[in-house]
């Protein structure tokens, strides 16, 4: 079956919906029987639609991960790969739009959200989603909801289902975008509400442009987060190369894309010496492996502070294997340092890995690095196309929560480096707050001993392609790297390269 959710304003046209109704395939799945006296079948829903279902309402109940686990519910359900790409765009795709998608459904039901069953209000997303945005028939959608809604228990509903998506059916999208906006009191409210992002959102990414001098980019920003993101994968340098037939990245020397087929199978049959990664993860491992330190220092040792799940450790690994260099790796959460030490196994080198806090590294250690990575916890906003979900998880108070523990993880880093090492300060979110205003607050606490590096020039001598930036902070010579979705293709990966003075 043909989908498409690749527009945040929901703009199936009313041709395009006609057409979907003579395009989408047969329903898969058998029915069947159910309990009591009569021999009449029991229909249920189709497959994939339970799985998106089952998958949408763990996140909304138990506030689960939808990428660890819809495959989980994929496998369990034993879907075949085309059911399986379909309860996978629906799952992620209702995720992504859940806010746009909230407010038609309390103008289509002329009440609020919480005035209807949480169990129903995931039926409704997922038809609204099916209506507005994919080529999935209308009819095919609302039997699909009102199968759903029995088979959780709520037959009174099913009523309610069917005339909710029955009214959404017959007002076209754009004109559903229209209504959604109307009453937007300022222009950042009305872009959260056509894209399904949070206003809070939509301002911290126009301020965080505006400061590159690109605010005129925020409605392609907001429309590359709703766009399902490319498989991107790594080949460790040294270790692997890139299989025949795959694309190489524009900007990544190690990164590619295959050519199609299972990355799972990529990974495993190379012993995970391809791995899936961002373009923008690879980018700013790489560069803290070929930023400048002091040629004083001879024998190298790497640091990977907050290493879970250990993508980037593993690509430090290989890169220090080639430089003769010694990796350590800390992670605070147990799991994830079990995570951490697989992804290094494939790695022919010794690299030690601590349950620990980051933030006391520094005094524990004292200076013993040539080179720490410090990918910070952070709020995620770079790779919300990723985690459809995360974008309605997230407050403006987490940012101030988290930029306590960057500054902390920063300051042990640098008390980390041996006198002329490197540290990358690295967040996958492009939120001042968490980026800029991190790493001036610590170079203006460190004063005269630390130097902004210029994180452009290092990325430029090894990308494949120049990096099209805008304005960086800037310190002396140095200068950060922004990278965004909409421009690199890559998630929204903050770099800054600072050097402690010998």
């Amino acid at each position: 079956m043909s989908t498409n959710d690749n527009n945040a304003r929901g703009g199936r046209s009313r041709q395009g919906r006609e057409q979907g109704r003579h395009a989408a395939g047969p329903r898969s799945g058998r029915p069947r029987r159910g309990p009591g006296p009569s021999d009449a079948p029991v229909r249920l829903a189709a497959p994939a639609r339970r799985v998106a279902y089952r998958v949408l309402h763990a996140v909304t109940v138990d506030d689960a991960y939808a990428n660890l686990l819809l495959p989980v519910e994929i496998d369990r359900a034993k879907l075949s790969r085309a059911d399986a790409a379909l309860a996978t765009e629906l799952c992620y795709g209702t995720l992504r739009l859940r806010g746009y998608y909230d407010a038609v459904i309390e103008q289509a039901a002329g009440r609020s959200l919480d005035r209807i069953d949480v169990e129903v209000q995931d039926v409704l997303r997922l038809g609204v989603h099916q209506i507005l945005n994919t080529r999935v028939p209308d009819h095919a959608a609302v039997d699909e909801s009102v199968l759903l809604t029995r088979e959780r228990g709520k037959p009174a509903a099913s009523g309610f289902v069917n005339g909710v998506l029955r009214t959404v059916s017959r007002t076209a999208p754009e004109d559903w975008t229209d209504r959604i906006v109307a009453d937007a009191t300022s222009p950042d409210e009305a872009a959260a509400r056509a894209t399904a992002h949070p206003a809070w959102i939509v301002r911290a990414f126009r301020q965080s442009l505006r400061a590159e001098g690109r605010e005129d980019e925020l409605a392609a920003l907001l429309a590359s987060d709703n766009e399902a993101p490319a498989v991107n994968l790594v080949a460790l340098p040294g270790l692997a190369a890139a299989p025949e037939g795959a694309t190489a990245d524009v900007y990544s020397p190690v990164g590619f894309r295959s050519a199609g087929g299972d990355p799972d199978q990529l990974v495993t049959s190379s012993d995970g010496r391809l791995r899936v990664q961002d373009e923008g993860s690879q980018l700013v491992a790489l560069a803290l492996a070929a930023a400048p330190v002091d040629p004083s220092i001879t024998a190298e040792r790497w640091l990977d502070l907050c290493s879970g799940p250990g993508g980037k450790t593993a690509l430090l690994a290989a890169r220090a294997l080639a430089a003769g260099a010694e990796l350590d790796a800390v992670e605070l959460v147990p799991a994830r340092a079990g995570l951490v030490r697989r992804a290094v196994s494939a790695v022919p080198l010794p690299v030690e890995v601590t349950v620990g806090d980051g933030t006391m590294i520094g005094q524990q250690r004292g200076e013993r690095y040539a080179r720490v990575l410090v990918d910070a916890p952070c709020t995620g906003l770079g790779a919300l196309r990723r985690r459809p979900e995360a974008r309605w998880r997230k407050h403006p108070s987490d940012v101030a929560e988290l930029g306590l523990i960057q500054l902390a993880l920063i300051r042990s880093a640098f008390d980390a480096l041996v006198p002329g090492g490197v540290l990358a300060y690295v967040t996958c979110s492009p939120h001042i707050a968490e980026t800029r205003g991190i790493v001036s607050t610590a170079l203006m606490q460190w004063g005269g001993a630390a130097e902004l590096l210029d994180a452009p020039g290092v990325l430029a001598g090894l990308t494949r392609a120049e990096l099209p930036l805008g304005e960086p902070l800037r310190e002396g010579e140095g200068a950060t790297v922004q990278l965004w979705p909409h421009r690199h293709g890559t998630d929204a990966m903050f770099l800054a390269l600072v050097r402690k003075r010998a």
